[in-house]
């Protein structure tokens, strides 16, 4: 069997650690999987599936991308092969995000904004906040992407984010979460597939995607 050359990005933004071990952690039940944090677009190239981290503010996030050098590496990557995003690495991945005004890779047409729920109450009387940090509900587009197979519809992700993404086109949407209104909390297209909230926080439903993200043949 050829080898399933993972590449967690490393760009100097993402949060390495917890994703690069979650990651690992479901390559363990994949044969042939091996998983490789690098800041070198030459192994990012190589790879067969590409993961896209972020944290942090979305200004810095694309800078740090440019400067890196991997910001070709990353266009390739999304072009040809599977490629997972995750939080900023979502938001990355739009037009434009309203977070500094910052222009996005482009890959998914949308924007991101922030959320506006000031003196907004939950169902429970409690005030919304922002950012959104906790666990919530992610509800499935159908039919269902293949990264969700044998997970729950309304499984519960953790979440840690004041920005959204509003795709242009519904079908990008692969899962929807209510946060004072729906929003976008995956996005699918072609070979690329992204969540707003953390995988790598969120136990064995987390682990799932990413154990499906390695099997995926898009």
């Amino acid at each position: 069997m050829m080898p399933n050359r993972v590449a967690v990005v490393d760009y100097g933004m993402g949060n390495l650690r917890s994703v690069a071990q979650a990651v690992i952690h479901a390559a363990s039940t994949v044969d042939h999987a091996e998983v490789t944090v690098t800041s070198d677009p030459q192994v990012v190239r190589d790879a067969h599936r590409v993961v896209l981290p972020g944290q942090g503010a979305m200004p810095d996030c694309m800078r740090q991308l440019r400067e890196s050098g991997l910001w070709d590496a990353v266009l390739e990557a999304a072009a040809s092969k599977p490629l997972f995003g995750v939080c900023v690495g979502m938001q990355m991945l739009l037009d434009h995000s309203a977070e500094g005004d910052t222009p996005g890779l482009g890959l998914i047409p949308g924007e991101v904004v922030k959320f506006e729920l000031t003196g907004r109450l939950q169902p429970d009387g409690t005030r919304f906040k922002v950012p959104q940090m906790g666990w919530n509900q992610v509800w499935q587009a159908q039919p269902a992407h293949p990264l969700w197979q044998g997970v729950d519809d309304g499984s519960w992700y953790y979440f840690v984010h004041s920005f959204y993404a509003k795709v242009q086109l519904m079908q990008h949407a692969a899962a929807q979460t209510d946060y004072g209104g729906r929003f976008a909390s995956a996005l699918a297209r072609d070979n690329i597939f992204a969540t707003q909230f953390h995988p790598e926080k969120s136990a064995a439903q987390g682990l799932a995607l990413y154990r499906n993200f390695l099997h995926w043949q898009p």
